[in-house]
């Protein structure tokens, strides 16, 4: 199983950005997708996470509302719109495929990602 994360950066409070991760179909088809992140001097948490089926989407009480996430069949991919940034969101976000919903953890058949840094200043 392999993951390619793109997307992240720098923006200012209140701005706005994007995540992707790309992964194979095989895996696109039959895993739950998600992210997780680490803030500097925090412990790994779970960002949001959607189900297989694109059915289902979960995500953590701090982001709710702000934070989107999406898949692409056309790509095998699987966003993760990120608004109204506040320098709280300043983390290493990770995708994780086969991720298990409202945990920072993945499944024996899952994968990680590359993190990608997200910085948020005020």
């Amino acid at each position: 199983v392999q993951l390619q994360a793109s997307g992240g950066g720098s923006v200012q409070a209140g701005g706005s950005l994007r995540l992707s991760c790309a992964t194979s179909e095989r895996t696109f088809r039959s895993h739950h997708m998600g992210w997780v992140r680490q803030g500097p001097g925090k412990e790994r948490e779970f960002v949001a996470a959607i189900s297989w089926t694109g059915k289902n989407t979960y995500y953590a009480d701090a982001v709710k509302g702000r934070f989107t996430i999406s898949r692409d069949s056309a790509k095998n991919s699987v966003h993760l719109q990120m608004d109204s940034l506040g320098p709280e969101d300043t983390a290493v976000y990770t995708c994780a495929a086969g991720i298990v919903p409202n945990t920072d953890t993945i499944l024996p058949v899952g994968a990680w990602g590359q993190g990608t840094q997200v910085t948020v200043s005020s």
